[in-house]
């Protein structure tokens, strides 16, 4: 009976359901297209929803975009595209992100290069350079120089490919950069320090404080550069791993090797004969060989290209070692000028103690006439009290007094005097 009731139940919504929809087509088709982009898979019920939303962290940002011919555009990309046409994860991305700050950074990956050199942000790949776009002079820099560059050399060989160029041109602008901020800091500290040296005032010890803090913050993106460029020479293993033409022009050869296989395989079998399942796994098992012929010769290749990788390894480590030496050079250039300024601070320290031991030597003096005059005082005063004495008999008895008094303490004066200088507290 319960079976029984279900099943007329069913069958009355499906009747109603069939009569529903013969009377009003177009409402019920609206209702299922609006359940159908409620669901997230339209695109129209979206973009009408929410005008104007953005996932997260898939926002597009400019770029440009510079092939090995020099040409450049600028393209809207978000990160999702990046990732997929780079081959690079998301926390790499991160660092080109500029509402991050993140020391310079360069990362050798499978198919590209991630480069953070001060301002410049990019993505160097075997064919093209996808640079972050941005109103900084150095970028423009950038990009206006990489695309001289390479239209100037596009038919004459170069010994370097072309991710090095770019490399190198990144590294040449953010160590020029570095070094004209160090020599501008110079030409402005070193005035500052001398008139310090000849006048201590407030407002001279506030501007070298001013320059002392813009002087360690360059020393440290300075030093974050040489290490950097230090830490991708020690490793030879993340050197092998920025030569993006060889890996490209390998994995293109192993790719037609791969298409040769297979066609030369499926050539035996015909296209009018009938499969078996003899022949089936023969094609298999033929296919396999293929397969595993191709992964021992890309082992054999690696194992050569190995030999020949440290020519390319010092190629690389050539590029960077005459940055490193300009780079190592604009750092001892902050170093010396920090001594500079410790220099001019213990000066000033110095010249400070030697005013203090002058007024400490001033102070004594003064405690010692002090001293001195006190007796006096005392003697005179204890004459001037009323008491009876024969000494007020004679007139000039206390004019006497008070001679010898001063005679006396002059006397003491100068013993506070020679003792003083007898154990050098005040060279007189």
């Amino acid at each position: 009976m319960w079976t029984s009731l279900h099943c007329t139940r069913t069958l009355w919504k499906n009747y109603m359901l069939h009569f529903y929809l013969q009377i009003f087509p177009e409402s019920a088709s609206s209702h299922h297209t609006g359940r159908y982009n409620s669901d997230g898979y339209g695109k129209n019920q979206s973009r009408g929803s929410f005008p104007g939303l953005k996932k997260r962290g898939h926002g597009s940002r400019s770029w440009i975009k510079i092939d090995h011919n020099g040409n450049s555009k600028t393209l809207e990309l978000d990160k999702a595209t990046l990732m997929r046409h780079c081959s690079l994860p998301a926390r790499d991305l991160r660092l080109l992100d500029p509402l991050f700050i993140y020391p310079s950074t360069i990362l050798g990956r499978e198919k590209a290069i991630v480069v953070s050199l001060e301002q410049i942000r990019c993505i160097i790949t075997a064919d093209e350079v996808i640079l972050m776009n941005s109103l900084d002079g150095c970028v423009v820099q950038y990009k206006s120089e990489l695309c001289k560059r390479l239209q100037r050399n596009k038919d004459q060989a170069d010994d370097l490919p072309f991710e090095f160029r770019a490399l190198e041109l990144a590294l040449e602008l953010t160590c020029l950069s570095l070094d004209s901020q160090v020599k501008e800091l110079q030409m402005e500290i070193y005035p500052v320090l001398d008139e310090l040296t000849s006048s201590i005032s407030t407002l001279n010890l506030e501007r070298v404080r001013r320059f002392k803090g813009h002087l360690l913050a360059l020393t440290q993106r300075v030093q974050k550069v040489r290490d950097e460029i230090e830490h991708l020479m020690d490793d030879d293993g993340d050197m092998a791993e920025m030569y993006l033409t060889e890996k490209k022009q390998a994995y293109s050869l192993s790719d037609q090797c791969i298409q040769t296989n297979v066609l030369g395989g499926s050539r035996v079998v015909s296209k009018s004969a009938p499969v078996s399942p003899v022949g089936s796994s023969s094609g298999a098992q033929r296919l396999q060989r293929a397969f595993s012929s191709i992964i021992s010769s890309s082992k054999h290749g690696s194992l050569t290209g190995s030999s020949n990788n440290g020519e390319n390894v010092e190629q690389l480590e050539m590029l960077l070692e005459a940055y490193f030496v300009f780079i190592d050079n604009t750092l001892s250039k902050l170093l010396s000028l920090k001594e500079y300024i410790d220099d001019t601070e213990d000066l000033i320290n110095i010249k400070l103690a030697n005013v203090q031991n002058q007024l400490i030597q001033f102070e004594l003096l003064l405690t010692a006439a002090t001293f001195v005059a006190t007796i006096f005082a005392v003697v005179a005063g204890v004459f001037g009290m009323n008491f009876a004495s024969t000494i007020f008999d004679y007139p000039s008895a206390f004019h006497w007094v008070l001679v010898i008094t001063g005679i006396a303490c002059g006397f003491l004066y100068f013993a506070f005097l020679i003792y003083l200088k007898h154990k050098r507290i005040c060279p007189l």
